[in-house]
């Protein structure tokens, strides 16, 4: 019986990027950004429902969110909900980096 090797090679923090795909950055973010949604509904034992009703959206647009099929979801929609929600949004821009592009960063509490 002949043993498989397994490579290992560590990810670079966005499964986006190690998966290839264009706009890795800006899927992060959103979903990062959903993540935080997720997190409050749940702490605040809302239903989709009552979600839904709260955010100014249809319940299945809340399933859409909740699940991470985020296509319908701009960034900017993302932070409006998460206004809704009570949360303050931030926006920071670093200094240009001369070597290499910058990237979209999502930090929460």
């Amino acid at each position: 019986m002949t043993k498989k090797e397994s490579k290992v090679q560590r990810g670079s923090g966005n499964v986006f990027a190690d998966l290839e795909l264009r706009d890795s950055d800006e899927y992060l973010a959103k979903t990062e950004l959903a993540v935080q949604i997720h997190k409050i509904i749940k702490a605040r034992r809302l239903t989709q429902v009552e979600a839904a009703k709260l955010l100014g959206i249809t319940q299945p647009k809340v399933s859409a969110l909740l699940n991470g099929r985020l296509d319908g979801f701009s960034t900017d929609r993302l932070f409006r909900l998460l206004n809704i929600l009570g949360c303050d949004v931030r926006i920071s821009v670093s200094r240009p980096h001369r070597q290499s592009p910058g990237h979209v960063h999502v930090m929460a509490p």
